[in-house]
This record gives C-alpha cells, sequence and structure tokens, in this order.
C-alpha cells in the first residue's frame, strides 16, 4: 500500500482515473446540418429573403419611431435591431460556408467522374480508330468484285483459245 502511494505522488507516472470533461462534446448529424445549410443558404440568395427581410426591417423601424411610446421596444438607435442583424449574419457566414464546401466537395467528385469518362471515351476512339486502320489493312488485301471480274474475263479467253484461226499458228 505504501509502494502505491509513492507510485501515485510520483510525477513521472500518470495518474490512472482521469475526469469526466464537464460538458460533453455535442452529438450531431453532419449530413442533416449540411443539407440544413445548403437550404438556408438557397433561401438567403433569393428575392424572397431580401423582401421578407426588407419588410422585416421597415415595420420595425416603422413601429419603434410610430407606435405609442409605451408599446415601443426598441428606442431611436435600433440597439435590439443591430443586434438581431448581427446575430443573424454570425450563423449566416458559417452556414453559407458550409453549403459551399458541400458543394465544392460535390464539384470535386463530379469533375473526377467526367475526367474517368472522358479517359474511356478517349480509350474506345483510340481502340475504334486501331481497328478502322486494321480493317482498311485487310480491305487492301481483299481482291475486289473488277478485279476478280477481270481474272475471270481473261482466264475465259485462256480456255476458248483463239477466236482468228490465224492466231493458232503462230
Amino acid at each position: 500500500m505504501a509502494e502505491a502511494r509513492a507510485r501515485k505522488s510520483r510525477l513521472d507516472t500518470p495518474r490512472d482515473t482521469r475526469r469526466q470533461p464537464l460538458m460533453a462534446r455535442p452529438s450531431y448529424d453532419s449530413d442533416a446540418l449540411g443539407i440544413f445549410a445548403e437550404q438556408f443558404a438557397r433561401f438567403m440568395g433569393t428575392a424572397a429573403f431580401l423582401m421578407y427581410m426588407s419588410g422585416f426591417v421597415a415595420f420595425y423601424v416603422i413601429w419603434n419611431l410610430l407606435a405609442p411610446s409605451g408599446l415601443r421596444f426598441d428606442d431611436y438607435p435600433f440597439i435590439f435591431l443591430t443586434l438581431m442583424l448581427s446575430l443573424q449574419a454570425s450563423y449566416a457566414a458559417p452556414l453559407i460556408l458550409l453549403a459551399q464546401n458541400r458543394q465544392e466537395h460535390r464539384d470535386k467528385v463530379i469533375a473526377e467522374q467526367d475526367r474517368q469518362a472522358n479517359a474511356r471515351a478517349h480509350a474506345d476512339m483510340e481502340f475504334l480508330a486501331r481497328e478502322v486502320a486494321s480493317l482498311r489493312m485487310a480491305v487492301g488485301e481483299v481482291a475486289t468484285r473488277d478485279f476478280v471480274r477481270s481474272e475471270l474475263k481473261s482466264l475465259l479467253a485462256e480456255l476458248n483459245g483463239p477466236s482468228d484461226p490465224d492466231e493458232e499458228h503462230s
């Protein structure tokens, strides 16, 4: 037991037990978060978002300028509006970047697939070009119909013999 205490008190020996972290890391589905980020980024890039945001800000400012003083909740410098817009921007920027990263990854995958398809098509074209060249060479060695006819006519002429009797004596 004294030996165990001596070992625990040594600085070069790691402790056996570790404390649990005060706050555990939150678990989340990265794909679901990515899909949400893409949808959010797409929506923020529309005219509808600009119209909704402009309408909200206009209503907010008009309400806080023209409403009775008891119903106003953010007076002229509109500090709370600035805080809300800053908060919205601080969340929008990382979500837009996440959406762009996912799109970039998809673009890389598509570009790689296109490169592979192009390489296969190029190899197929080279193969077909070699096949056409070999067919041309083979056709060059094949007797044509006109050549066979001329050869048959000359053989027939030889078999029939000379048609002129004077040619027989020569």
